[in-house]
């Protein structure tokens, strides 16, 4: 029976499913995407929710065997398939640097540069209240502190987040802290480290930035338009 080919599901408004979006653009896996979307709640549907009992995106389908989760599912594409060893370095020290980084992501950078885009612009559109000031300042406190462990203790003095090559910590940090912007909010804007981090990661994945991002730029034009 001919294998059948590689599917992910996703919906480009996350954070994670973008990150999953341009390792598959970046290295030309060949994939079909089945989009998402949350806003509808498609991911509550009885066939999504065979799939992941979580209801959360990305998923992974590869020949039968599903896979939940964009950090398990980055570095499994990057161990099964025949990409470029820069994104997830088989050398054990050069691995373990995108492990420390993923693991420390994900109680970070993550929930901290999400919470910014809750209070700022989910919360206001899903509800009709106006941004809760108190909480989006406390938030945005929490990313600084983020942002100058960032800048520390993984960028450092170094191209990228974990040495001289573009990796997957470098896609999944980037996805996050690009995430404020659906509301207009620049979170690097002050941090010129950060920025040129940044521009260089979009050097290094070229159009696919762009096209992965081309749902939240549609959301920031949004807001500003109801301004």
């Amino acid at each position: 029976m001919a294998a059948r080919l590689l599917e992910v599901y996703l919906d480009l408004l996350s954070q994670p499913c973008r990150a999953v979006s341009l390792l598959l653009g970046c290295t030309s896996i060949p994939h079909t995407v089945r989009t998402v979307a949350l806003r509808r709640g498609e991911q509550r549907s009885p066939e999504f929710t065979k799939l992941n009992p979580m209801q959360k995106v990305p998923v992974l389908v590869d020949n039968g065997f599903v896979l939940t989760e964009s950090d398990a599912i980055l570095k499994y594409l990057a161990s099964k398939y025949d990409v470029p060893d820069h994104w997830y370095p088989r050398q054990p020290e050069k691995r373990a640097r995108v492990d420390e980084y993923t693991a420390w992501h994900h109680s970070n950078t993550r929930p901290h540069a999400a919470k910014v885009f809750i209070l700022e612009v989910l919360l206001p559109t899903q509800t009709g209240s106006p941004v809760d000031e108190g909480r989006l300042s406390r938030a945005l406190s929490e990313l600084d502190d983020t942002l100058v462990k960032m800048e520390s203790m993984f960028l450092r003095r170094q191209p990228f987040l974990c040495g001289d090559d573009i990796t997957l910590a470098d896609l999944l940090a980037v996805c996050e802290l690009m995430q404020p912007l659906g509301g207009g909010r620049d979170v690097l804007k002050d941090r010129p480290p950060l920025q040129r981090w940044r521009s260089r990661v979009q050097a290094a994945v070229g159009e696919h930035f762009d096209r992965a991002h081309a749902v939240l730029y549609a959301l920031r034009d949004r807001q500003r338009a109801r301004l």
